[in-house]
């Protein structure tokens, strides 16, 4: 599963707005860059529903900050 963590709209970005910068100094024409985390995780669960249970948690109690952060949780099949 990948579960990305980014800020909601109007939070300060301070790692984006500096890659902004530096790209555009490099001469690219970037407007804006935000920077968000990706974590891919092996989880066993019996299921698709108790898998996105799981991840729902761990984002409410870890990864993300409900206050500032966005985040999307994918489940794919183990192969």
């Amino acid at each position: 599963m990948k579960i990305e963590v980014s800020l909601k709209p109007g939070h300060s970005d301070p790692e984006g707005q500096t890659t902004a910068r530096l790209l555009k100094e490099l001469g690219y024409r970037v407007e804006t860059v935000n920077v968000s985390k990706v974590y891919s995780l092996v989880l066993r669960a019996e299921s698709r529903k108790e898998a996105e249970s799981k991840a729902e948690e761990m984002c409410k109690r870890l990864l993300a900050n409900p206050t500032k952060d966005n985040y999307d949780i994918v489940v794919g099949e183990e192969k």
